[in-house]
């Protein structure tokens, strides 16, 4: 094993020693110039001691830096999910290299090893004999030291040229190598020289290392390597590409005929069983080696991570170096991933939409209390083939982590509205008189720096119908009018502001902090949806959602801990009155009761469908896991299309929804998914909540329509100008309110004013006869 280092470079001290002189140094480095056919000291006018002059003169620092090794990325149950490397190569130690491997090593390249020092005088001599009299270079004459340092140059070198330098035929690279060999030599034990030798060596076929080749080539270990293996592998270093043993079998069998027959004569093996071996074909077992997220179990979720991982500051300063410690640094990566999750993700996804359909299905699943993301899937596979339906982009992630736009959300966002009006007092009875269409100056809606600056009118309408609705009701049946009217309460500010704490990114507050936002009309993804959801799962407090657990390097350290990092955003009894609401949504009476979404035990959640059926959505949730189910139409580009149609799944989609079209995806997950949670049921929302902050409407009939509208914002309401209803108060005035007068209702809620059309009006005598 290795020496105790004398210092932290490597010295040159003790060259003469090693040398026994240097008087032959010249001599020897010209038998190893041009395939050991040139002596230079002579044809350069070198003498022994010029030769010794330059050797001193060269540097005597070569640092010993760890090799690239492939780092593996695991699921929640330690399962290897994707793998990354530049160089495939697993390094291991000598002890775990079978002793015949080792053997067969030293008998080939340096039978000498344990004997000689940096150089092997005999050797380079007897190489140079035999090559001249066959005329052609049939041994090498570098000892397993200088082949290490060969490769430790070309493996640390940072340019084109410094590798090309390092592999160089040329007097100087010799002499240079040799310097750092009898560092090398003079700081490091033999079997730590020999160690690295076998990890640094390319054996072919993309294989780095005795251990990656081992697993190759035969699908084994470095450790359980036998006599036909081991010499095989031994004879790939001389020349990997001309004896690779999957395209040039024939030769490749010569070599490791060449290399028993050595092993025998160095008495590694006996004569018997080396001539036994030759006899047998090559044995291989080949194991292709996976590299990146293309081949792994769960592409889009290792896409996902990857992007998470080489983001994070703390893997390297710039994502340059970030990149070269995932795919060189040996790392083990402990995701969130659970399989069993994700195979439920999986097998929804591949049976709600196809490939090559004109749609995307995705699925996103978050657990709410440490924001750690349990399973990603979507419709169309990682690949290149966009014929059959093959994209590298990952629709399920935002665009910070993904190439994709996302798509608009729909209804789901009323959730936003909703709870921004329970966390400022609105009564969860609160009744709202919702038309079938209603129009609504957008200067009436207050933004966070005063009003909306539009003179614009915005018209919303129903799909469902028009009457009167709390919020339980008009959550259930997702009355459009019913959340403009509770927005108007709420101001754009807070609903807006109350997505980003959940985890939606929201960034261009122009277009997205509009009337409109109760609708969905910001892109955002499906995971998005399913960690802001939840946070009403959570009691109000937004975890930060994460792939990613922990980094360790390859001797077990930790690297990076991705830590939970949880923050309160609502108040708990807002959330528990989200989710009390919510729940009416899968219960008799709203939309995902006859889809069939509920499961065995308490779940909430909201449809969603966009403008033009562009994209449907249900966002459920569990107490203890939250996932967003998404089916958008979409061409092989990503681009928005209309759902309506089309066939989606093998199903003709003539008018899309979210409850009837992304809701049996969520169902179809969700219903494998539940079998494993643990049972768990929400909290009931507080009297205080339900109740929220009353107030006695006042009474404004007779007034004019200003003077009522002062009145009841004096009061804390938000007042609606209704429809004309007969009235024996003056044409145009308010005849009355709903709520009516006296009637206690939510502070900020809406309150409609009637107007008077004046029928039942008489005029007072003025009293003149």
């Amino acid at each position: 094993m290795r020496r105790a280092r004398r210092t932290d470079r490597l010295s040159f001290s003790g060259v003469l020693s090693h040398l026994g002189g240097l008087a032959v140094v010249s001599v020897v480095l010209g038998l190893l110039v041009g395939g050991l056919a040139i002596p230079f000291a002579g044809t350069l006018g070198l003498t022994a001691r010029s030769a010794a002059e330059r050797l001193q003169d060269l540097p005597s620092e070569l640092s010993a830096d760890p090799l690239a090794e492939r780092s593996l990325m695991l699921d929640a149950r330690g399962n290897v999910m994707a793998s990354f490397y530049d160089e495939y190569r697993i390094n291991v130690g000598l002890q775990q290299v079978s002793p015949v491997m080792r053997d067969a090593i030293v008998a080939i390249e340096d039978y000498r090893f344990y004997e000689h020092g940096a150089l092997d005088l005999q050797g380079t001599l007897r190489a140079f004999i035999a090559n001249e009299a066959g005329g052609e270079v049939v041994q090498g004459g570098s000892s397993i030291t200088q082949q290490m340092v060969k490769q430790t140059l070309i493996n640390q070198a940072e340019t084109k040229e410094e590798e090309l330098a390092a592999q160089a035929e040329t007097y100087e690279r010799k002499l240079n190598e040799l310097r750092y060999a009898i560092a090398f030599e003079e700081n490091y034990s033999k079997d730590w020289i020999l160690e690295r030798y076998l990890n640094i060596a390319y054996f072919g076929d993309g294989a780095y290392g005795i251990e990656a080749a081992a697993q190759h080539f035969f699908s084994t270990s470095a450790s359980q390597l036998d006599a036909k293996q081991a010499a095989l592998l031994a004879g790939l270093v001389k020349n990997p590409v001309g004896y690779d043993p999957i395209d040039n079998k024939r030769d490749a069998r010569e070599r490791r005929n060449v290399v028993l027959s050595v092993m025998a004569q160095r008495g590694v093996i006996s004569e018997e069983e080396s001539l036994e071996l030759q006899e047998q074909a090559l044995g291989l077992r080949v194991s292709d080696v996976p590299n990146g997220c293309l081949y792994s179990t769960a592409p889009f979720f290792c896409d996902y991570a990857y992007n998470y991982l080489i983001s994070d500051p703390s893997l390297g300063e710039t994502e340059a170096e970030r990149r070269r410690l995932l795919q060189q640094g040996g790392l083990t990566i402990q995701t969130t991933m659970d399989p069993r999750m994700q195979q439920a993700a999986d097998d929804a996804v591949e049976q709600s939409v196809y490939p090559t359909d004109q749609a995307i299905g995705a699925l996103a699943t978050v657990k709410p209390d440490t924001g750690e993301v349990k399973a990603l899937a979507q419709s169309r596979p990682m690949g290149r083939d966009e014929e059959a339906g093959e994209t590298f982009l990952n629709y399920t992630v935002d665009s910070e982590y993904g190439d994709s736009a996302g798509f608009q959300p729909g209804s789901t966002f009323k959730a936003f509205v909703l709870a921004a009006a329970i966390e400022q007092g609105v009564p969860l009875r609160t009744s709202i008189e919702s038309p079938q269409t209603l129009e609504i100056p957008m200067q009436e809606f207050q933004t966070c720096g005063g009003p909306y600056t539009s003179t614009d009118t915005w018209e919303v309408s129903n799909s469902t119908g028009s009457g009167t609705y709390d919020l339980y009701s008009g959550t259930q049946q997702s009355v459009n009018t019913f959340f403009a009217q509770l927005e108007l309460q709420t101001g754009l500010c807070a609903p807006y502001q109350l997505a980003k704490d959940t985890g939606v990114t929201l960034t261009n507050p122009d277009i997205e902090r509009v009337p409109s936002f109760t609708l969905g009309v910001a892109d955002v993804s499906p995971l998005e949806m399913s960690s802001a959801y939840g946070v009403f799962a959570a009691g109000g407090m937004a975890c930060e959602r994460r792939p990613v657990l922990e980094v360790r390097g390859p001797d077990g350290a930790m690297v990076s801990a991705f830590d939970q990092s949880c923050e309160r955003v609502m108040e708990q009894g807002t959330a528990d009155a989200v989710a009390d609401i919510m729940k009416g949504v899968q219960e008799p009476g709203g939309f995902g009761y006859g889809a069939g979404l509920s499961l065995s035990q308490e779940s909430a959640g909201k449809t969603g469908t966009t403008q033009s059926n562009r994209a449907v959505w249900f966002v459920g949730y569990t107490p203890n896991l939250s996932t967003a189910s998404m089916i958008a139409g979409a061409n092989q580009d990503g681009e928005p299309q209309t759902l309506n149609g089309n066939y989606v799944g093998g199903s003709y989609i003539s008018s899309a929804s979210g409850s009837g079209t992304a809701g049996p995806q969520w169902k179809l997950a969700m219903g494998v998914i539940d079998d494993f949670l643990p049972d768990a049921e929400f909290r009931e929302p507080g009297e205080e909540v339900v109740n929220g902050d009353q107030d006695a409407v006042p009474s404004v009939a007779g007034s004019s329509i200003s003077e009522a509208q002062a009145t009841l914002e004096a009061a804390g309401f938000t007042p609606v100008v209704g429809s004309y209803v007969d009235s024996d108060y003056t044409a145009g005035t308010a005849a009355g309110t709903f709520p009516g007068a006296g009637t206690e209702a939510g502070a900020g809620s809406t309150v409609t004013i009637y107007l008077s059309d004046g029928t039942a009006y008489v005029e007072p005598d003025d009293g003149e006869g």
